[in-house]
């Protein structure tokens, strides 16, 4: 049974979120909303939008910021304990156009097992710093998986499917914040599980706000890069039939 609803991790984007909510009412879908940690002002957005909105949005609070993995981790797991069969990821800033949801929907309800993914197509307002470090990371990305099959490892608008998804976060380890989008990836691909990739609309808003901390969360997707690697070796070199964990 094809059950999807939206998963919208959400940090302090009060300013964006009503309208990135708005955007989605006419999908007729469940949405549910994570607050990871928010300030003040933004928690009492999502309350108010919760409480208008109780037919179809269903908040999930963390108590603390955790990051947008973290975040994501969440929701799909309470999606997946309110019964949804697919999680369709989407930004809460406003980067991702609705008009391309329909894509995520057909090919989810056609290959119900497979993850389906976004990969950019961008104009003019993306960050050259950021275009370019992407591409950093696919390149390791497709060291990491042996293939060139993953496009692009880091778009936030996926649809999951729940009951492969939330086993896999059971049983394998992925990083809480910008590191998570392309591990998941990654690991999906060992376990040779079905990737559909779709072409998505991508804008960055002037006025938006971005919480990818530079050093930091450098840091993070090196380490888990380093990670996958090693765990790729252990894959290559396994015995016949013996199952790698990393």
């Amino acid at each position: 049974m094809f059950k999807p609803c939206f998963v919208i991790p959400v940090y302090n984007h009060e300013g964006a979120i009503p309208s990135t909510l708005e955007s989605l009412r006419a999908f007729d879908l469940p949405c549910v909303l994570v607050d990871d940690g928010c300030d003040a002002s933004c928690r009492e957005t999502l309350r108010h939008l919760a409480d208008a909105n109780q037919n179809w949005v269903h908040l999930v609070v963390r108590t603390q910021n955790g990051g947008k993995g973290a975040a994501v981790k969440s929701g799909l797991r309470a999606a997946h304990e309110l019964g949804y069969s697919h999680g369709i990821q989407v930004d809460a800033d406003g980067q991702h156009n609705p008009a391309d949801i329909p894509q995520f929907i057909r090919h989810s309800t056609e290959q119900p097992q497979a993850l389906v993914c976004g990969y950019p197509v961008y104009d003019q307002s993306v960050p050259m710093g950021r275009y370019i470090a992407r591409y950093l990371t696919h390149v390791w990305v497709w060291i990491n998986s042996r293939s060139l099959e993953i496009r692009d490892s880091m778009c936030g608008l996926r649809s999951y499917p729940l009951a492969e998804t939330v086993a896999l976060l059971d049983e394998e380890y992925t990083g809480d914040r910008m590191d998570f989008d392309p591990e998941i990836l990654v690991r999906w691909h060992w376990r040779r599980y079905g990737l559909v990739q779709l072409p998505v609309n991508v804008c960055y808003p002037v006025d938006g706000v971005s919480h990818f901390r530079g050093f930091h969360d450098n840091w993070l997707i090196s380490a888990m890069h380093t990670r996958l690697f090693f765990g790729m070796l252990a894959r290559l070199f396994r015995r016949p039939g013996r199952r790698v964990v990393i």
